[in-house]
């Protein structure tokens, strides 16, 4: 018989759940951790857990019981998901039981900011009547800066709309359309909406891309007065400069209900005027707290009962042998959308996956959620996967579709997709050589043949003499090392050309600075990918 361990508190309606289930047994363990964790864990078929207990690659160590793990929440930063993958341990979440509660808490603080509510309440408290000090503003009529059109940041902006605010947003993989469809201006970047709200919220995850997104100079940029809130991740706003945003006058107020370091009891925020903080209370609602409950009881139970997985975040639901059939065709749709991701510059509407050849007979669905993995990797906290990408791809208002032709263009088999976004497309396709060997072959209309792994330099060209020698001088008087070199034409446009090198590593800034204000060179970017044989948890 199954047994289930609940690590952290769990509402009763989950554990009433678990009462219920046919032939499952669970117990109660609270406040486990080191050893005592570890020979827990492996005591048990399927654990649930909050956010309150840790499960680390040493939690795990020597791990063969477990098969599951279910997270009554969204991240699973607590959870060591690729040391649970090594141990074949599905790990899930439950992505939309915060939702509203998360939108509404974000909601919540920016009123309470406008208001001045936290203040004026402990005015009274202490015994004083300051009507005229805490004088607010109203949200109507103002602008409010979403960065992040997922599920939260969407409920956010149409509680903004009935508020009779202006929302400007910004998300990559927002189509136009969509946007207009829910009464949302999108912006190109996030530092161009910013001379023109009055107030910011973030609803994305917390990347080496994100960390710092608002920090000293883009706060400069911010209309005097603006207001800042964040109920998402702590260290996307640099807190140092939220300090001296407020010190200046600048900055109207903050709030916040996520910290760079959690818990965090102490903060030069705290405490200084306009700041409204509260601590991660974004997802503490009774509902939220029933619902994530009952559906990571739901996930454990129907794993358990029937091998059914959903919202994993570490796993695919492959067999060995398909998996192994697959897999190098797998990697090239994956970096492909690692590649497209990279080559857009925003607003996707619409993404076309063109299958030719002998790859056509295979499982295109599994291709395509592969290639939906790539292409929003940079853009979730939790890796996507083929169980995953696909849906959150289209909750982005992209439309996705596929072609398959068996017949055999210049290559075996070719994965192309193009990408369509406002009045510009890009196209990208790849091809495998032998089992395991990625190839570009395609790109915005020009044909090439270039390895599709590690640190790639694109540039567009004139096609005239001595631009590939300049490009490499270039590189080489900065100490940038060229591993693989490949050239293309295009098929459409006579007189320009596109190079791909290889590099050892990343190119500094000035090194391409000084290739992009090269004479005939028209555009050029860095495109960084993962290793040859490297791959992605769900992959491997």
């Amino acid at each position: 018989m199954p047994k289930v361990i609940v690590l952290d508190t769990l509402a009763q309606e989950g554990l009433d759940l678990l009462d219920q289930a046919p032939g499952i047994e669970y117990e109660v363990r609270t406040g486990l951790k080191g050893e005592e964790l570890r020979s827990a864990l492996n005591e048990f078929d399927g654990a649930i857990c909050r956010s309150g207990v840790k499960i680390t690659a040493e939690s795990l160590e020597g791990n063969t019981n477990l098969k599951v793990i279910a997270r009554a929440g969204v991240g699973t930063d607590n959870i060591d998901s690729k040391a649970a993958a090594r141990h074949g341990i599905v790990v899930m979440n439950t992505p939309t039981g915060n939702t509203i509660s998360t939108a509404e808490h974000a909601f919540c603080l920016m009123m309470a900011l406008s208001r001045n509510v936290p203040a004026a309440n402990q005015s009274l408290v202490e015994g004083r009547w300051d009507r005229k000090k805490y004088m607010g503003t109203q949200l109507a009529d103002k602008t409010l800066g979403v960065v992040g059109l997922g599920r939260i940041g969407m409920e956010v902006a149409k509680r903004a709309l009935a508020f009779e605010m202006r929302v400007i947003a910004y998300d990559p993989f927002v189509s136009p359309e969509r946007a207009a469809e829910l009464g949302i201006e999108l912006s190109e970047t996030v530092p161009g909406m910013l001379p023109h709200i009055d107030y910011l919220t973030v609803h994305t995850p917390l990347t080496p891309e994100t960390k710092d997104m608002i920090n000293a100079e883009s706060i400069k940029t911010l209309k005097p007065g603006a207001r800042l809130i964040n109920c998402a991740r702590g260290g996307i706003y640099n807190e140092e400069a939220l300090v001296e945003g407020l010190k200046s006058g600048h900055l109207g107020g903050v709030a916040l209900d996520v910290y760079a370091e959690e818990p965090c009891t102490d903060s030069p925020l705290f405490g200084m005027e306009n700041v409204v903080a509260t601590p991660h209370l974004g997802a503490s609602t009774e509902e939220a707290q029933t619902q994530v409950a009952v559906e990571a009881v739901q996930l454990v139970v129907n794993y358990l009962s029937t091998g059914e997985i959903r919202h994993a975040v570490n796993v695919a639901p492959l067999d060995p042998k398909t998996l192994e059939s697959i897999r190098g065709y797998l990697d090239v749709a994956y970096r492909l959308g690692l590649v497209a991701a990279q080559v857009h510059s925003g607003g996707v509407k619409s993404v076309k996956l063109t299958y030719r050849g002998e790859v056509s007979s295979k499982n295109t669905k599994l291709l395509t959620a592969s290639f939906c993995a790539g292409f929003l990797a940079k853009a979730l906290e939790d890796e996507p996967n083929i169980i995953n990408s696909e849906m959150l791809l289209l909750d982005r208002g992209v439309d996705l579709s596929t072609e398959t032709s068996t017949e055999l263009g210049s290559f075996a088999s070719s994965i192309t997709a193009s990408i369509e976004e406002g009045g510009k497309s890009h196209q990208v396709g790849g091809t495998l050589f032998g089992s395991n060997m990625p190839r570009l072959i395609l790109l915005d209309g020009q044909r090439l043949e270039a390895y599709l792994d590690g640190t790639l330099f694109v540039f567009a060209h004139n096609d005239v003499p001595g631009i590939i020698g300049k490009v490499g001088t270039i590189f080489g008087n900065h100490q940038v090392n060229i591993a693989q070199m490949a050239v293309g034409r295009s098929s459409t446009t006579p007189g320009s050309a596109v190079g791909v090198l290889n590099l050892d590593g990343l190119p500094g800034e000035a090194a391409v600075k000084e290739v992009m204000t090269s004479d005939n060179i028209t555009s050029c970017k860095v495109i960084e990918l993962p290793a040859a044989g490297e791959m992605p948890t769900w992959m491997r």
